[in-house]
């Protein structure tokens, strides 16, 4: 018998050693080893695929920016620097027909609401779906299996979606696709932060969103070599998921400890922590087994999304985290779809906003460690707000240089700034939520969040249109929407160093429990002041 086996039987004085699923990371397996860090990364990898099917529409759904004429009737009124008032086959587009979706259908004039529904169709899409997949993560297919759902569902409907005969089936597969990725996003933060110690949380919550920067990043190299082509763009980032599916995510990842100790599967969450102690270099006593959250053995998932709503704290929780997640989504993806009115060249300004992540989940992970998640929250969305508002004074300011307007430098580094800090906030808040919910109902805590960010972003990109005619406009929806959602962060509880509780009950006596304690703390402290 090894030392580590004598120090276990020696803990529990040669009995069965009862420990949570917290204390075995923290002493036995490690906060964050190599094993940790490997998981992380392969599950982070999903994010890519998120990225690319929620941002490829700026590329494949974007504004022509060049017309010519190719007929007499339009040479003579060719000062115009509008196609409105042309008959069709006078004019074509520069870039070709089939450069975006707009040009293909004619998505101009008075068809330019059109243009949004596809955008708008896929959040609402990503909405629907996140409630299923919350439900399905918790209650039926754990983490993992989730995730491969919805990676193959992503890379059928993204491959169909390439394949639309005409804007109506186009924004009908886009809604599909929204919700066939929307399982990626809630599901792959979770099973990351629930394998790992808590004082690791925050930073491995931020790292899945490098994955999603770099997808971000890879957009415009991925959009410019089609640019004369948008389906060929859906068929590239089709195949991507599917191999990750199959060659990656099926052999190599685990699913949640957390969730199979929930689901009364206590052996089994044992093998995932053993196999992660042996990667890291260390061994579980032979006498540990886990301790089980009160009221996991009567009270499956299912049960627990209910009571969610029927417990008066986690309720109000709840809807205070979606009315702030409804401001950040909107101003999140808002920004980014927004770009174009900005008048810069859209890949040099898509990729000057990727690269604006990579300082924001910087940054974040660095100040999650030491920071108030509540303060690093609301402070980011001031910033991102405070930036939108300060752009309408370069908006106004912008001039025209013949039939298209050139956007200052100015406007593009503030939007870049506000883009950062929208970036950090819409990051930040998925790790709180990660934190405020206990496990047995945290996957459709995230899942209630990722609607709440999905009908925000469903409704900017009817802003975008309008901004097309009122930039300004535009950007003072999204400054003071993002100030709002900063206030009512505010009323949140802090959960720095917390504890990930696995039922509601145990986390609602345990908080009750330190609130209590600190207050006769206080009381003390006045005693002995006096």
């Amino acid at each position: 018998m090894d030392e580590e086996e004598e120090q276990g039987l020696v803990k529990g004085n040669g009995k069965k050693l009862q420990l949570t699923i917290d204390e075995v990371i923290e002493e036995y397996v490690g906060s964050f080893g190599f094993s940790q860090l490997l998981h992380v990364f392969l599950v982070s990898l999903a994010w890519i695929f998120d990225s690319h099917n929620t941002l490829v529409t700026i590329f494949t759904d974007a504004q022509p920016q060049g017309w010519k004429c190719i007929s007499p009737l339009c040479h003579q009124n060719a000062s115009s620097s509008s196609v409105c008032g042309f008959k069709s086959g006078t004019w074509e587009w520069a870039a070709g027909n089939s450069s975006s979706t707009i040009a293909e259908w004619g998505l101009v004039c008075d068809r330019k609401f059109l243009a949004a529904l596809p955008a708008s169709l896929f959040f609402l899409g990503s909405l629907l779906g996140s409630a299923v997949y919350g439900r399905l993560a918790d209650a039926f297919l754990g983490r993992k299996r989730t995730v491969l759902l919805s990676c193959l569902l992503t890379s059928a409907t993204t491959f169909l979606t390439s394949l639309s005969p005409n804007v109506w089936i186009y924004s009908l597969l886009r809604f599909a696709n929204g919700f066939s990725r929307s399982g990626i996003g809630i599901c792959c933060i979770v099973l990351s932060t629930e394998a790992v110690g808590r004082k690791w949380r925050g930073q491995v919550g931020q790292y899945g969103f490098f994955f999603f920067t770099a997808g971000f990043l890879s957009l415009p190299l991925i959009a410019y070599p089609t640019r004369t082509c948008w389906r060929n763009m859906y068929k590239i980032i089709s195949f991507l998921p599917l191999v990750y599916a199959i060659f990656i995510l099926m052999p190599f990842v685990s699913d949640s400890p957390r969730w199979l100790l929930v689901r009364g599967r206590s052996e089994e969450a044992l093998e995932v922590l053993k196999r992660y102690a042996k990667v890291n270099g260390k061994k579980l006593p032979p006498n540990l087994s886990l301790l089980e959250p009160s009221s996991s053995t009567d009270k499956v998932a299912g049960k627990g999304t209910k009571n969610l709503w029927n417990t008066k704290w986690a309720a109000k929780r709840m809807a205070l985290v979606m009315i702030t997640g409804f401001g950040v989504g909107f101003v999140y993806y808002g920004v980014q779809l927004n770009v174009e009115n900005l008048n810069f060249n859209l890949y040099f300004t898509v990729a000057i906003n990727a690269m604006m992540e990579i300082p924001a989940v910087f940054v974040g992970s660095v100040l999650l460690s030491f920071t108030n998640r509540r303060l690093l929250f609301s402070l980011s969305a001031y910033i991102a707000g405070i930036s939108c508002i300060v752009c309408i004074i370069f908006s106004s300011t912008s001039h025209k240089k013949g039939n298209q307007s050139k956007g200052s430098l100015a406007q593009l580094t503030i939007e870049a700034i506000g883009f950062m800090a929208a970036s950090s906030a819409f990051d930040v808040l998925y790790i709180y939520c990660v934190e405020l919910f206990p496990t047995n109902i945290r996957n459709f805590a995230v899942s209630m969040l990722r609607q709440a960010l999905m009908l925000g972003a469903s409704i900017a990109p009817l802003l975008v249109v309008v901004g097309r005619l009122s930039p300004s406009f535009s950007f003072l929806v999204f400054g003071v929407l993002s100030i709002i959602s900063g206030m009512l962060s505010l009323w949140l509880p802090e959960t720095r160093n917390s504890p990930l509780y696995e039922t509601l009950e145990q986390q609602e006596e345990e908080e009750k429990f330190n609130a209590t304690s600190e207050d006769m703390g206080i009381e003390l402290g006045k005693e002995v002041q006096k």
